[in-house]
């Protein structure tokens, strides 16, 4: 281990393997001071993370002096940025060799959603914290696993559901759990965001030449590229991403499950969608309905990646939101969108509001963040990682029914969900909604969902090999996802 090249090597290998890491690093929580500067490295930032950037950047406290990304364009253009400004920063292609700077206290990721697990378990173990944006995971068992390797570290993770930081928000999810409008009979998640096609493409697409493929694929399946863009349409494909219920839907899932009170898993999910409205080379459903069945009262949610009708572009909305959530109570509602939290009676008419649409949550995300890491108190987070995992894990178990279903027309799905009036009624505007586009779901149909049953507390299903099997994926020989953390 004296020469050099063999203590490389050796490092190398500890990262590519299961195991724990073994790494020269400096913990926050052994070496800092309360006042000193808190250092960051940015993973992945060719969308969201450009805002990780910027955003702590500008804290007190707080220096960004690491970069990583497997674009090279992507990592030159922000470089550049801190080179105009006389800002000295580390650039990476390969994350594994920037965890290897003990100088680094934080890694912040926003890569695309099949890397989330794998660089908060390496960057825990390397003794960092972590911000890892949402969700938190590709899959149900890797999410646990971030939550395992937090614990058993002591590391502070922070999910970038940053609607947890919201004063609104909080204090309207306060408000109906205090009982001011009577029991709550369901909460309804809405992700209507304008989607449209990909494109259609015949047979492999080139790599972008700044691209180091081999490290942006990491965990996932090394395939040829099928579709325009590498960049962020890898959201619609199973091998990368989640759809839109994991995409925008994941924040809403969230404060849904959170005006529940919910922590664990539903006990039973089913799904129904489908992709309509184009042909292309999206695999994810741009339309869906997801029934989460709680004992105490249901998580429905409705994704809408299509226009109002055919031929516009205005946006559907129900009771005036778009992207948020519906709380339906005995004696009124709350609707949430956009950091406000508006209370109606039983009439429909608000009466109360809570927070301001003009509120910088995400500055506050990102303070209550950085002051956890000062406090070493992972219970001072608005979203611990617990929390991102199981509201990432509802859009998972969806996403599992909706992939073993099968081809169905409107009766056959109503005839389904007869006796249960919530879900009939979403799926009857389900179908208006499709029709206004011009899709006839007798014609062109939809999937209906596998109905699952689950172990709450195991976070597996009930006698059933195939959805347990989706639980987790196959990873690639060094870039899988330790089983021991």
């Amino acid at each position: 281990m004296k020469n050099p090249t063999n203590r490389r090597r050796f490092l190398r290998n500890s990262f590519l393997g299961a195991a724990a890491l073994s790494l020269p690093v400096r913990s926050w929580s052994q070496v800092q001071g309360a006042n000193t500067d808190i250092r960051v490295a940015v993973v992945g930032f060719n969308s969201q993370g450009r805002v990780h950037i910027e955003g702590f950047r500008k804290m007190p406290g707080v220096r960004v002096v690491a970069l990583c990304d497997a674009d090279q364009a992507v990592l030159d253009r922000e470089a550049a940025k801190f080179q105009k400004r006389g800002e000295t920063v580390a650039q990476y292609t390969d994350v594994r060799r920037l965890l290897e700077n003990g100088d680094i206290d934080v890694v912040t990721t926003a890569t695309p959603n099949h890397w989330h697990a794998l660089v908060s378990i390496w960057a825990i173990q390397a003794g960092k914290d972590v911000y890892v944006e949402k969700p938190v995971s590709h899959n149900v068992w890797e999410g646990r696993q971030i939550v395992r390797a937090a614990r058993k570290h002591e590391k502070i993770v922070q999910t970038g559901t940053q609607s947890r930081s919201s004063d609104g928000v909080r204090e309207g999810i306060e408000y109906v759990r205090s009982g001011k409008l009577g029991a709550i009979k369901l909460a309804r998640g809405l992700c209507y965001k304008r989607r449209k096609t990909l494109g259609l493409v015949n047979g492999e697409q080139p790599i972008p030449g700044s691209v180091d493929y081999d490290l942006w694929t990491g965990p996932a399946a090394l395939e040829p590229l099928t579709r325009y863009k590498l960049h962020y349409d890898w959201h619609w494909v199973w091998n990368t991403g989640n759809g839109d219920i994991g995409n925008q839907g994941i924040h809403e899932m969230d404060m849904a499950r959170w005006a529940l009170g919910q922590p664990k898993l539903s006990p039973s999910i089913v799904s129904i969608g489908g992709r309509f409205g184009y042909q292309d080379n999206g695999e994810t459903a741009n339309t869906q309905v997801a029934l989460h069945q709680y004992p105490e009262a249901p998580l429905i949610f409705e994704v809408r990646g299509l226009p109002e009708k055919s031929g516009s572009e205005t946006l559907p909305n129900l009771k005036g939101a778009r992207v948020g959530v519906i709380v339906e109570c005995e004696d009124g509602s709350l609707v949430i969108q956009a950091n406000q939290a508006v209370v109606h009676d039983a009439n429909g008419v608000a009466v109360k509001t809570f927070g301001d649409r003009r509120e910088d949550h995400r500055l506050k995300h990102r303070t209550n963040f950085i002051e956890a890491v000062r406090s070493r108190d992972h219970t001072h987070l608005n979203a611990d990682i617990e929390d991102g995992h199981i509201s990432s894990a509802l859009c998972h178990t969806a996403n599992i029914s909706h992939r073993l279903g099968a081809a169905a027309g409107a009766r056959e799905i109503r005839d389904e969900l007869a006796g249960d009036a919530a879900a009939s009624e979403t799926f009857g505007r389900f179908v208006d909604h499709l029709r206004a586009n011009g899709v006839d779901i007798n014609l062109e149909l939809a999937t209906l969902g596998a109905p699952l049953v689950m172990n709450p507390d195991k976070e597996n299903f009930y006698a059933n090999g195939r959805a347990n099997a989706l639980l987790i994926r196959e990873y690639r020989k060094g870039f899988a996802v330790p089983r021991r953390v």
